[in-house]
């Protein structure tokens, strides 16, 4: 007899003068046929030299399959707070356990295949304390790191593969209302 397959239930979040006030909850499948509004954590991992992770998505993934991304991260379940699910994100898709995650912002993303309020993060990698970076098969393909300077240079290309949702949200964290004489990358932490 075959066991019943479990899937992950999330919260519905409204996109009114209450942003991130949950609705009501759906199957994972559901909010991504019909595009729902929901929400999921996002971190931008970066090391001592100032190098920002980026990996490239597998091609079995729900969104955005095959593309390269900076962002770590997902849905949050149903009745999760962000911050341990971006803990949890973390450990899961690249191995890394007791990173000091900073928020950055808090921001809604739409569009065609997608609908989500975006918690997002940063934290910095110390492979002598944090050990060393290991992809989750099932969700990264590849991955490496680039200096800040050179990933602003593609990420201005836009015929490099890169996820719609973290160009936007790189963007609005590369510009977060510094001016563009301030420091290659923005501060961290």
């Amino acid at each position: 007899m075959e066991q019943p397959t479990t899937e992950e239930i999330v919260d519905l979040y409204a996109q009114d003068e209450v942003p991130g006030r949950v609705t009501g909850t759906e199957s994972r499948s559901t909010v991504r046929a019909r595009n729902l509004p929901h929400a999921a954590v996002k971190i931008l991992l970066r090391d001592a030299a100032d190098r920002v992770y980026v990996h490239r998505r597998t091609e079995s993934k729900d969104l955005y399959p095959g593309l390269i991304d900076v962002w770590i991260g997902g849905v949050i379940t149903a009745g999760e707070v962000p911050l341990p699910a971006a803990e949890r994100e973390l450990a899961e898709e690249l191995g890394l356990r007791g990173c000091a995650l900073s928020p950055v912002a808090r921001r809604w993303y739409t569009d065609a295949h997608t609908n989500y309020l975006a918690h997002l993060y940063e934290t910095r990698h110390d492979p002598d304390v944090h050990g060393p970076i290991v992809h989750q098969r099932s969700e990264i393909a590849d991955g490496w790191w680039l200096p800040w300077h050179e990933l602003m240079t593609r990420l201005n290309d836009p015929d490099w593969p890169f996820v719609p949702d973290g160009r936007s949200h790189l963007t609005h964290y590369a510009h977060g209302g510094r001016p563009r004489s301030a420091a290659p990358s923005p501060p961290l932490g």
